[in-house]
């Protein structure tokens, strides 16, 4: 079987396969993942999302870890060169990549954010974001192995790995202690969000102008009606 690759990226798929071309393009969403939160972190400056980014990137560092620990090797007839992705595939960095970012999001999105009202609207697209991202997180998975990039075990591993990481960052990340409105329960304090202020407020966090939305129950809303109020006020001096 002759196997083509999709340009710098080296992910391949067998030619005329067109199910496995799809699933190639796939495999390519945990780098449009990084380039996303990259565009993020330089326009938007939140340190949530920074700390979210920086929980990926150890994620990242422990399947590197684990894969020269354990040094299972991949499948027979894996696809490619393995010189261009590693020779170790326990567990699979794709499924442990996706599997974190879509846990760690879809906790994020169901205790972190709340909103204003209680109306449908803010369950639906918050069940339409995290059934997005589980979705995207199983094909990539499934994509692995039908790309005989990785056994199932190897990617099982890698998604549940991924799911636990996921789970212990956001507690660390994102659980504090609680007042913050009196729409939020009441949490145990953990380790980071309590030190953003001085984190925000110091001086190299005010020359890189971050920013700290942890006391902002939606910030989708919030930054939508700041701008308008904005907008309005500056409309009417301009009449």
């Amino acid at each position: 079987m002759s196997w083509k690759n999709i340009g710098l990226t080296c992910v391949h798929f067998p030619e005329g396969d067109l199910v496995g071309k799809l699933l190639a393009y796939s495999s390519l969403t945990p780098i449009t993942i990084v380039v996303s939160f990259l565009t993020l972190i330089f326009f938007k400056r939140d340190i949530h999302t920074i700390f979210y980014f920086l929980g990926i990137l150890l994620n990242e560092s422990s399947n590197f870890v684990l894969k020269h620990v354990i040094k299972e090797s991949r499948p027979p007839g894996a696809a490619g060169n393995h010189s261009l992705y590693g020779e170790y595939g326990m567990p699979s960095s794709h499924a442990q990549f996706m599997a974190f970012f879509a846990t760690y999001l879809t906790l994020f999105l169901w205790i972190r954010i709340h909103s204003l009202s209680s109306g449908h609207m803010d369950v639906i697209w918050k069940a339409i974001a995290t059934f997005t991202a589980q979705v995207m997180a199983v094909i990539v998975c499934v994509s692995r192995v039908y790309l005989i990039y990785h056994t199932t075990s190897q990617v099982m591993w890698g998604a549940l790995i991924g799911i636990v990481t996921g789970c212990c960052w956001f507690i660390i990340v994102q659980v504090s202690n609680g007042n913050e409105t009196e729409n939020f329960e009441v949490m145990l304090q953990y380790f980071l969000t309590p030190v953003f202020p001085d984190i925000v407020c110091n001086p190299i966090g005010e020359f890189f102008m971050l920013r700290d939305c942890t006391l902002i129950p939606n910030v989708l809303w919030f930054e939508y009606t700041s701008m308008k109020s904005e907008a309005k006020t500056r409309l009417r001096k301009i009449r």
